[in-house]
């Protein structure tokens, strides 16, 4: 097969696949948005919500669920253009150019072009995505009450994130194009170990030196849930460098809670919106189960994980690394760059299969972390309504199709975690007796 039968076919290949993705997630969103329109015209939601949401949350939540399905209708349409736009309309090949250019006034040394030419790719992204990330935030969140932000706040943090990328990017491409140009034909296993060790490092640093630039975090206050927390976390054996409370009402009105860090930089974060929504028999709840995921090494086993998939993934790409078909195909030149750049758009629609995958993953440690939270409480009653109230403060779908759901949640549902918990607070009364 010649070269430019080779290009046309690679091309054929990605746009199949590129379809293919497309296809899946629009028509799922589809027959996910006609599920929850059947379900509320014939008033039938699981019987776990039988008495603990009325009926003007569920009317809410399914007006919320049905305005964000037609917004992802659109925002998905406006995104498949883009990345058709980006790979096909010449800008790669543009913004190649222009790094080039931009890069030989820098000693060789620096790798200047190609680290221009990955940034200048990142914030084209990050300039084409923000009509639709305005839109959700200032129309769909707003309206549903929602949205706490200013416009001002908005482009404020998106300022700030792309001045933490340059920051903390600049460093990182320069080791990885070194270690590609500089170290032989083992350069993916050098690079393997290095970006591993960095995810890592960014792991630990994060909820210290990052986290803070974008929200405010301050200590538990003193007081009797304090209290009751530190004795849960030592009755848990768990060892934090703190619990905290995290500004989250400056922008959105959704709450939630999350685990973060490893080893002593590892700490508990509460948004101030749970705080204020729920009991403090609820909030211990929320913390045993996120005490749970350390406890389960669910932060390690996704390291791991992720760590298998670098490594498949720069093995490959050594392997295509100097393959001129698969560049001349999207008008580009073979380097280091181009074939960092490249792999990683094209590689999505190849591999979107894998996400199912990964969620069923996290589904499976969310329940262990809820089993975790109802055996250390000794009680399913506290973790249940703590999931109550987030589902109704946070407008969730209470009925999704059980294949969208599958294909896009990293948590199991509501109804279905709730369930599980009630089975598992049945196992220990039945060990008591």
């Amino acid at each position: 097969m010649g070269s430019v039968d080779m290009e046309q076919f690679i091309v054929s290949l990605f746009l199949t696949f590129f379809a293919l993705e497309f296809l899946v997630e629009f028509v799922l969103n589809e027959i996910n948005m006609s599920h929850v329109r059947r379900n509320l015209a014939e008033q039938k939601f699981p019987a776990v919500f039988q008495g603990k949401v009325g009926q003007e949350a569920y009317d809410k939540s399914v007006e919320y669920t049905l305005a964000k399905g037609r917004f992802e209708r659109w925002a998905q349409v406006y995104g498949g253009l883009v990345a058709l736009f980006v790979l096909f309309g010449g800008v790669l090949p543009y913004l190649d150019g222009l790094a080039r250019d931009a890069g030989g006034w820098f000693p060789a040394s620096l790798k200047a072009p190609g680290i221009l030419f990955c940034l200048s790719v990142a914030i084209t992204f990050s300039l084409l995505s923000l009509p639709t990330g305005l839109y959700d935030t200032f129309v769909i969140e707003e309206y549903f009450g929602f949205n706490k932000s200013t416009l001002k706040l908005y482009l404020a943090d998106k300022l700030k994130g792309l001045l933490v990328s340059l920051v903390i990017g600049i460093p990182f491409l320069f080791v990885v194009f070194y270690l590609m140009g500089e170290t032989g034909p083992y350069w993916w296993l050098w690079a393997f170990l290095f970006i591993l060790a960095f995810q890592i490092l960014m792991v630990i640093l994060y909820p210290t030196l990052i986290a803070p630039l974008f929200n405010k975090f301050e200590p538990l206050k003193e007081g009797e849930l304090r209290e009751r927390i530190l004795a849960l976390a030592e009755k848990a054996g768990f060892k934090t460098s703190g619990i905290y409370t995290m500004d989250g009402s400056r922008r959105s009105a959704h709450s939630n809670a999350y685990f973060t860090g490893l080893g002593r930089a590892k700490r508990i974060v509460l948004f101030d919106t749970l705080l204020e929504q729920m009991t403090e028999e609820q909030g211990l709840a929320v913390l045993a189960h996120e005490i749970g995921h350390y406890k389960m090494k669910h932060v390690r086993k996704m390291l791991v994980i992720q760590g298998i998939f670098l490594f498949v993934g720069l093995y490959v790409l050594s392997l295509l690394v100097g393959y001129g078909p698969l560049f001349w195909a999207f008008g580009l030149v073979p380097s280091s760059h181009t074939a960092l750049v490249l792999l990683s758009l094209i590689t999505g629609p190849l591999t979107f299969y894998l996400a199912p995958v990964m969620n069923l993953l996290s589904r499976k440690h969310e329940y262990e972390a809820d089993r975790f939270a109802v055996r250390t409480l000794k009680d399913g009653k506290p973790i249940e309504e703590a999931l109550f109230r987030l589902t109704v403060k946070n407008l969730s779908n209470l009925t999704p199709h059980p294949w969208y759901s599958a294909y896009h949640y990293s948590h199991p549902t509501t109804a279905e975690r709730i369930s599980a918990i009630r089975q598992e607070a049945k196992n220990l009364i039945s060990v008591a007796a």
